[in-house]
């Protein structure tokens, strides 16, 4: 399914994202992310120490909320599965583009802990909500 054109607007803009993996025991755990998109799925970059990653490899399902940083009304919902696990000099280079987006600097390597690793979520329901409308 390609990425919805609204949907990929807010994802390539920068917006924020609330990633949502799901616990072993089932329980939903949610982070503020930087989010990104290709022609068919919606990108997350993060390490391969953290939580959210050691939950997608035991459960694939996650939900992507990106929210319009220019109208608090608006926002993207997506769910979906990782269908893919990108890592090595693709990663990042992915977490430097981003860090550009969102802070128009580089990314500090002081920051990296474990590898990186690109998320690819493949949704299954994507649409663009306005409150109100």
């Amino acid at each position: 399914m390609a990425i919805d054109p609204e949907v990929r607007e807010l994802a390539q803009g920068k917006n924020f994202a609330a990633f949502t993996s799901l616990l072993p025991g089932g329980a939903p755990m949610t982070h503020v992310m930087w989010v990104d998109c290709d022609e068919n799925h919606i990108l997350v970059n993060t390490e391969v120490h953290r939580r959210k990653y050691k939950n997608v490899l035991e459960d694939p399902r996650v939900a992507v909320m990106i929210f319009d940083s220019d109208d608090d009304q608006r926002y993207a919902d997506i769910r979906g599965r990782v269908v893919e696990r990108i890592t090595g000099p693709q990663a990042r280079d992915h977490i430097e583009k981003l860090a550009w987006r969102y802070m128009d600097q580089p990314f500090s390597e002081s920051l990296i802990r474990s590898e990186r690793v690109i998320l690819r979520i493949e949704p299954d329901r994507q649409r663009v909500r306005h409150v109100g409308a």
